[in-house]
């Protein structure tokens, strides 16, 4: 019997465990795919919002700012990397102008700090490759960029040090009361908890329909992007926002913590909740507009484009509340879902408490965990020491991101370990160069079974139904 259960091992349910981690209680997180991080998370804009977006007194307003004015510590105990490169928001036109005097309001009234529209001027000596048919921006001095995956893997990671547990390959199928909490149900596994967390994503409706909570919906909003390579990272200096409509932000332009330069999403309904294709349409979409916010982008130097699903809810705020005994609904975390992450795990905690659960903090809590980014920032006199003392590090794998086995190891043995390809990029940055895995993958593949003692020929790509190889040819 655990004391809670996490369902979704996405940005949000990583920080809820990791929050609850701190206290003497049995904590295991549910995911259904492979590996953390592989909802809205892994494929999303990577920015920490500054909170001045969100209407003036929803819950997406107060997390948004609390959340961006924690991550800064929060990456720091967690050895994630953090820019606060903030932001800004264009206008094209009057029209415009009239937006974003209405968001410095907003920005005002949530309490977003140093916000000011800057006139041509300023703002081409802030950004000289801004558009010159650009009139002027809200410049927000706390936006910030930071890794999701990364910041999810190192979150859930610490948990788990802390005494969580994860279960993978878990999906949900059923929710059950019992006499002391909940049975909660996958094909062939099942788990006893006194308290749920649905934080579910894009499934977040359907688990509370398990518990008998119709009251919401969630529909799969489509956003797709372009990555550029690292040469291209420093055309602009901040994240650089549209004007926004209600669809979202409309196609940003922003560097990104590792050095390479980020450019879309598009935002389209869908119904399938697992559609994350790219298409044509997107792209040229995303070079038309990221043309007329920036000039000169060299969309030429493209390495790779992806798609992402936001979590939309049907209610226009952050669904969290407890619509059933000792179940607590986490639902509709779009944009700024990432930002607010940190804040959420407190709001959740909270609720949890109010809900009766006793919470005792363990002596024992270490708030911090060591980074996987450690060896590459080294001095070339503190890389040859550690080379000195193994020999791994001093060997190659991925020769795009100079990536060493010593640090693809490292990453296998490390809470949560990854046990495909794409868990192994997402921790080391091994294959995310301009070969996308060309070269490195059958060296990782090696590694992966070597470390986890399982065949070299049932490593996938990523989790069941991605296989790479059906066997030896020779």
């Amino acid at each position: 019997m655990y004391d809670v259960a996490v369902i979704g091992a996405g940005v949000v349910g990583g920080m809820i465990a990791r929050e609850l981690s701190r206290y003497d209680l049995k904590i295991c997180i549910l995911e259904k795919a492979n590996d953390v991080a592989m909802g809205a998370t892994k494929a999303n804009s990577a920015i920490v919002h500054a909170g001045f977006d969100a209407k003036e007194g929803s819950l997406k307003a107060k997390l948004n700012v609390r959340g961006s004015e924690m991550m800064a510590e929060v990456a720091k105990e967690l050895g994630v990397k953090y820019k606060n490169n903030g932001s800004i928001v264009i206008a094209f036109n009057d029209e415009d102008r009239k937006t974003i005097e209405g968001l410095l309001d907003r920005g005002n009234k949530n309490g977003v700090k140093g916000l000011e529209i800057l006139e041509k001027d300023a703002l081409k000596k802030l950004e000289p490759n801004i558009s010159d048919n650009v009139i002027c921006a809200l410049y927000a001095p706390t936006g910030a960029i930071v890794c999701p995956y990364e910041l999810t893997v190192a979150a859930i990671g610490n948990a788990m040090d802390n005494g969580a547990e994860l279960i993978r390959n878990f999906e949900v199928k059923s929710i059950e009361e019992t006499a002391d909490g909940y049975r909660i149900t996958a094909d062939e596994n099942s788990v006893d908890a006194k308290y749920v967390v649905n934080a579910a994503g894009l499934f977040s409706d359907e688990i509370a329909k398990m518990v008998g909570d119709d009251s919401f919906t969630i529909n799969p909003r489509r956003g797709e992007y372009i990555l550029l390579d690292k040469e291209c990272g420093t055309l602009v200096n901040t994240t650089v926002f549209r004007t926004p409509s209600k669809m979202g932000k409309g196609i940003l332009v922003s560097p990104t913590v590792d050095g390479n330069l980020l450019t879309g999403p598009t935002s389209v309904d869908i119904e399938d909740k697992e559609d994350n294709t790219t298409t044509p349409e997107g792209f040229d979409s995303i070079i038309k507009e990221a043309n007329e916010n920036v000039d000169g982008i060299p969309f030429n130097k493209t390495i790779t484009s992806f798609c992402g699903l936001r979590a939309t809810g049907s209610t226009g705020d952050f669904i969290i509340n407890s619509p059933a005994k000792n179940f607590v609904n986490v639902a509709g975390i779009e944009s700024p879902g990432l930002s607010a992450s940190p804040a959420i795990a407190e709001y959740v905690r909270d609720i949890l408490k109010e809900l009766g659960i006793t919470l005792i903090k363990k002596d024992s809590f270490n708030p911090n965990r060591e980074p996987m980014h450690a060896f590459r920032e080294a001095s070339i006199d503190e890389k040859n020491e550690i080379i000195k003392n193994d020999s791994t590090y001093g060997r190659i794998i991925c020769r795009c991101e100079t990536v060493t086995e010593g640090e693809i190891l490292k990453a296998i043995r490390t809470n949560p370990q990854p046990f495909d390809l794409d868990g192994v990029k997402r921790r080391t940055r091994a294959q995310m160069g301009r070969c996308q895995g060309g070269f490195c993958s059958p060296y990782i593949m090696e590694l992966l079974s070597k470390e986890l003692e399982i065949p070299f020929e049932t490593i996938t790509k990523s989790g069941c139904g991605s296989a790479l190889i059906t066997g030896k040819t020779k």
